[in-house]
């Protein structure tokens, strides 16, 4: 049996995760998510549930075990995290490209 995020990019190789998947992990829990953006920017507002790990210190090894989605603000620096990510070996992540600016700009919650 794959991970969740397998299941939800349809058993691909995607490397993001689409909206609808992502606000399903936001509400049910199922997955870490874990910010890349600076503790300043992290603390004017993130995902609920989300941890932070700047990208200016990010590393992978440090991860939450199993099925983790990365976010930004605008997806550049959760592509960079993720490429770290699957540089050091790790399979079951993705990110979410559109970010809390985006993740906002469609109505979700932040904390």
């Amino acid at each position: 049996m794959g991970s969740l995020l397998s299941k939800l990019a349809g058993g691909g190789v995607s490397s993001t995760i689409e909206h609808d998947d992502f606000c399903r992990i936001v509400a049910d829990k199922s997955c870490a998510i874990v910010d890349v953006r600076e503790p300043h920017e992290y603390g004017a507002g993130h995902v609920p549930g989300a941890r932070n790990m700047p990208l200016s210190s990010f590393d992978p090894t440090k991860l939450p075990k199993g099925d983790v989605v990365l976010i930004c603000q605008a997806g550049g620096r959760s592509a960079k995290a993720l490429a770290q990510a699957q540089g050091a070996g790790r399979k079951d992540l993705r990110h979410y490209a559109p970010g809390t600016g985006g993740w906002r700009a469609r109505g979700g919650a932040v904390e």
